[in-house]
């Protein structure tokens, strides 16, 4: 039922932007130009393009997000504000980070956000988007001192920056250009969290400027951990000394913030919960297992504690300047180095299966589960089925950068010409220490278990029945320590005829990778110190840091885009353009296609996207209407670390995308839908799929932001949904669709005081983004990743 009416709802979408645009067109008369542009086509954007220019003027697809708008869609987290970009696929289900995000039908074969880049300010957060344990929103915080969220698809994304051919979504920062402040708490009042969020910024004096803010959290989260699992913060700052021909801007930020991460969640394929585990309250994550004992990347016994969670450690500063030379000539800088480190920690089920053949694969014939902790610790376990629980405990040691971007400019008479040229540095160095527990099928604090065998050898300690994971084969005990040089000079050419502009720009990418990598080995090794051998200490997984491989490789692509926009009045313009760009393959290489010298076959070394745009872009009286029509053809060579699967593929992308908005009286109403017909066309591995959808790839994703505005405040509705999806590439297994309603109301107290009350999911919808399964197993259990369920908060600000 919930897939036919998610349907229905996208079908809904569709007919509502065409008959508001039929509507529109039988107003009389043009409004007011602030009365004429409920896309806001008239804002200059600056993300993806030589030089600022309108929505209106572009030949790409590019959106712009106000923090107010930002605010009504009621997002919990940064990668759910995405949610309400037209184009964009974000899978927003693993907390505060760790969202597959995609755009137009691009593959996400293996988690992260591969072809698209993620930047605030200008420059990218983390130049790959997908390493592993390291994505890229995990290192990104949406707060007060955000102004404008920008969001390109294709076109010059390709060209504008290096690994990023899908699109670009940029964070831009408050800079104190008015004197002005807020103070903002909000609590959870069905969950526990309570967060307050500052910024101010205020001219110094007649040519300096600054803007600081940030935010404080704590709390147990949207789901029922047993611990206090998001604790931390951030704290941003800028300066800004204007010139009489130009500025020079210093930035800096901390962020310092322990979240928790949520993994799939064990519940049966038709969506439903397992009995005393609710497949949207519950986590895996329990009081009764907090730390976890393993060598650590250098071979030395250490804890790893669960509550670190998704734990970016974040310290950079960054350098903007622009400057008038003279002569129509223009200088441009960007550059950021950022020390980031930090930890990855989460619980990861493994296997869920009948509680006495899971015994019986660890202890053989006769064992039996007792429980390990736990108010009925040493007692028998009768419950029918427990979980292998995997801890994916990853140490970040060193994910930093230095990014520098130089662009200069000269204005001719009918063309901008643009020289620029990136250099940028990538370390990515990290320890993966992972351990195996046994564990009951329970939520709020579930208990862990021991073997215990028919003659009464215990074959686990404390719930931990193997330093390692060898239901994985003992894969996943690695160090590695590589970095990443990137050297990109690039040219773009806007020219300008009356109403028809023409953009061409080009960019050549080179890169070098070096370091090493080890992988896993197996010891015998006392890891409690307490001068027994048990079985688990008979096999544990270290990193073979003794025989560590090198990397030593280099990689070039070229990348260029070619695209025109045509004004055939002042209201109604078309655009079209054609962009090749490329993606280098990061750490996900080391898994397997790192050659024993160090180096990588060409063809993967990266990965080519081919795309093609036709739009239109329309506006009348207080209706607006961005159209796209679409075509992609993209490389992907991916590993999938839960499923130890290699891709080598080729995917093809077609589809519609309408982004739109319209005033009425008191009301407005924005929205987005896109169609997308995704096939995989080439697999050199599987080729039993080709022919089939990519796995999570929905024909329809929408959203649509209806609100009410009154004297004192405003009240409305944000929907997010997509229709059917298949959980994995053989196209066996099939999520429903779902639509999720969140709702809001604000009022104003006083002039400067707001309370407003935020519902998240307000229908408790029970919606599936992904699963480790393609098919239904026997025991007709799963591991999924669902939305949250409804959530509640209450928030007063004060603005100043």
């Amino acid at each position: 039922m919930s897939h036919h009416l998610s349907k229905k709802f996208s079908l809904s979408l569709l007919a509502l932007a065409v008959s508001g645009a039929a509507l529109a067109a039988e107003g009389e008369g043009n409004q007011e130009a602030d009365q004429n542009d409920s896309l806001g086509m008239e804002r200059i954007v600056v993300t993806g393009v030589a030089k600022g220019k309108t929505i209106m003027a572009s030949s790409v697809a590019i959106s712009s997000f106000s923090a107010e708008q930002m605010e009504v869609a009621t997002p919990r987290t940064t990668s759910e504000i995405f949610r309400s970009l037209p184009g964009i696929r974000s899978e927003a289900t693993g907390g505060e980070g760790n969202a597959n995000i995609a755009v137009r039908g691009l593959p996400v074969a293996a988690g992260g956000a591969k072809f698209l880049q993620l930047q605030e300010d200008g420059l990218p957060v983390m130049q790959f988007g997908d390493i592993s344990f390291g994505n890229a929103d995990t290192f990104l915080r949406a707060d007060a001192t955000v102004q404008t969220v920008e969001a390109i698809r294709g076109g010059t994304s390709a060209t504008a920056a290096s690994n990023a051919p899908g699109g670009l979504i940029n964070f831009i920062s408050k800079t104190g250009d008015s004197e002005s402040g807020s103070v903002s708490t909000t609590v959870g009042l069905d969950y526990d969290s309570y967060r307050t969020d500052f910024e101010y910024g205020s001219y110094i004096n007649d040519s300096t400027r600054f803007h600081i803010g940030g935010f404080l959290r704590t709390g147990e989260g949207a789901r029922d951990t047993g611990y206090t699992a998001n604790k931390g913060g951030q704290i941003k700052a800028n300066l800004t000394k204007e010139f009489d021909d130009g500025y020079v801007r210093f930035y800096f930020k901390h962020l310092d913030d322990k979240t928790v991460g949520y993994l799939p969640m064990p519940m049966y394929a038709d969506g439903d919960s397992l009995p005393g585990f609710d497949s949207q309250e519950d986590t895996p994550h329990s009081a009764y297992l907090l730390s976890t004992l393993r060598l650590d990347g250098d071979g030395n016994i250490s804890r790893g504690d669960v509550r670190d969670g998704m734990n970016p450690v974040v310290d950079s500063i960054g350098f903007e300047a622009y400057f008038e030379l003279g002569n129509n000539w223009s200088i441009e800088n960007r550059l950021r180095k950022s020390d980031v480190s930090g930890n990855y920690n989460s619980l990861f089920p493994a296997s869920v299966e009948d509680s006495s053949a899971i015994a019986g694969s660890i202890g053989g014939d006769g064992a039996a589960l007792v429980y390990a902790n736990g108010p009925e610790a040493g007692q028998a376990f009768n419950g029918e089925m427990a979980m292998r629980i995997h801890t994916f405990d990853v140490e970040i040691e060193d994910l930093g950068s230095i990014v520098n971007d130089l662009k200069l400019t000269k204005e001719l008479d009918y063309a901008t010409v643009t020289f620029g040229y990136y250099k940028s540095t990538q370390d990515i160095a990290m320890s993966w220490m992972w351990n195996s527990y046994l564990m009951e099928v329970k939520g709020d604090n579930a208990a862990l278990l021991d073997v215990v065998g028919s003659d009464g050898t215990n074959y686990s300690d404390n719930g931990l029945y193997a330093y390692g994971v060898p239901y994985w084969g003992n894969c996943c005990q690695r160090a590695y320590d590589a970095e990443y040089d990137i050297d990109a000079p690039y040219i773009a050419i806007s020219a300008e005829f009356d109403d028809l502009t023409i953009d061409a720009s080009f960019r050549h990418d080179s890169g070098e990778a070096t370091g090493y990598y080890a992988s896993t080995v197996q010891s015998q090794v006392d890891m409690n110190r307490d001068g027994v051998i048990s079985i688990p200490e008979q096999s544990v997984s270290s990193a073979d840091i003794a025989n560590a491989a090198p990397i030593n490789y280099d990689w070039s692509y070229n990348s260029y885009t070619l695209g025109a926009n045509y004004f055939l009045d002042d209201n109604l313009a078309v655009f079209a353009n054609l962009s090749h760009g490329g993606r280098a393959n990061a750490d996900r290489l080391m898994y397997g296609k790192i050659n024993a010298d160090g180096s990588v076959a060409k063809q993967d070394a990266v990965d080519e996207v081919d795309q093609y745009e036709l739009g239109v872009k329309y506006r009348k009286d207080r209706f607006s209407l961005f159209a796209t029509a679409f075509y992609a053809e993209t490389e992907e060579q991916n590993f999938e670390a839960t499923s130890q699967r290699f891709f080598d593929r080729v995917y093809e992308a077609r589809g519609i995308e309408l982004e739109s908005a319209y005033y009425f009286g008191n009301f407005d109403v924005r929205g987005s839908i896109t169609w997308t017909d995704a096939e995989i066309s080439k697999d050199a591995i599987n080729p039993d799929v080709v022919g089939n959808t990519p796995r999570r790839q929905a024909d329809f994703i929408y959203s649509l932001i209806g609100r009410y505005n009154f004297n004192n405040g405003s009240a409305g509705l944000s929907i997010i949904g997509t229709t059917d999806a298949y959980a994995q590439d053989n196209n066996d297994l099939e999520f429903d669709g779902y639509t999720q309603v969140n709702g809001f109301v604000s009022y104003m107290m006083t002039e400067n005081m707001t309370v407003s009350l935020n519902v998240n999911n307000l229908f408790d919808t029970n919606g599936i983004t992904e699963a480790e399964e393609g098919s239904v197993p026997d025991n007709g259990i799963i591991r999924a990743r669902t939305i949250n369920g409804r959530t509640t908060s209450l928030a007063l600000k004060y603005e100043f």
